[in-house]
């Protein structure tokens, strides 16, 4: 990330879900570009390291231990933000869970779990940093979605339900900022290798209809600089996988035999390689 185009020196930016994963290597990026960097979820502890590693690389880090699903606590993170950078420049609305299931054994907990961090914590960032960005009279927001928002598949019928919610928020509030100076980006990667995703791929429940394999989390942080420095109202994980998924909604039932059997055939070869490990 050390091009010029991706310079983003003496910006501000504010990474949910930074503890880990894409949000950890997001930030990260944005340190090493110049950046100030605010760090949010949970972890206070996790975070503290991830600091760590940001001024290491020059980089102002401000740590801000915050449950997305409540709205006051993000409010809370928004202004510490702004008081201490004098403002937010750019948004990375990443936090997320996933919780994988097939639809017929989905637990009405697990899915309202994965509701209430994917979406309404989304839409709580969302809602403060377009308030903040108002009063400041510019920003762009990134939120990482999903491919799984554009076509649901076994087992992440949960998550592909809030996936393509937050799709639909996204490309609401893109319209709603027509004419501002604030920009709404979408990012849509494919399986990722996080750790969330290894713990559901090695879920005992899913692991053989887990779909993998999965790409580096340093495809979606160059997305995501893509997204921002040429204003990108879209963006998918490998390019070009979005368009695949939407020509594939023009014939569903297809669509749906070929998942079906490409699941069918992972499962099979997931159960050779186990056999022959365990030999």
């Amino acid at each position: 990330m050390q091009s010029p185009i991706f310079s983003f020196r003496d910006r501000t930016v504010l990474v949910t879900g930074a503890s880990s994963g894409i949000g950890r290597e997001t930030a990260l990026a944005f340190a090493a570009a110049g950046s100030n960097v605010v760090l949010v979820a949970r972890r206070a502890r996790v975070l503290s390291k991830v600091a760590a590693d940001c001024r290491k690389l020059g980089a102002q880090a401000l740590v801000v231990a915050t449950d997305v699903t409540d709205r006051a606590a993000v409010a809370e993170c928004f202004g510490r933000a702004a008081k201490r950078f004098g403002g937010v420049d750019i948004v990375v609305n990443n936090a997320g869970v996933l919780i994988p299931a097939a639809v017929v054994d989905l637990r009405t907990s697990d899915l309202q779990r994965m509701l209430d961090v994917n979406l309404i914590g989304a839409l709580h960032v969302m809602q403060e940093a377009v308030e903040l960005m108002r009063r400041q009279g510019r920003g762009h927001v990134v939120n990482v979605g999903s491919l799984a928002g554009r076509r649901g598949f076994t087992p992440l019928g949960g998550y592909c339900a809030t996936k393509f919610a937050l799709v639909g928020l996204t490309e609401a509030l893109r319209t709603e900022l027509v004419g501002e100076r604030i920009h709404v980006s979408l990012v849509l990667p494919g399986i990722v290798d996080t750790p969330m995703a290894t713990a559901a791929a090695q879920d005992p429940v899913t692991a053989e209809m887990w779909p993998g394999p999965a790409m580096p989390a340093s495809w979606v942080v160059w997305s995501i600089f893509l997204a921002v420095r040429f204003r990108l109202a879209e963006i998918a994980v490998p390019p070009g996988t979005s368009l695949l998924e939407k020509l594939a909604a023009l014939a569903p039932g297809a669509t749906d035999t070929l998942l079906r059997r490409a699941t069918d055939a992972a499962r099979v070869i997931k159960r050779s390689r186990t056999g022959r490990a365990s030999r």
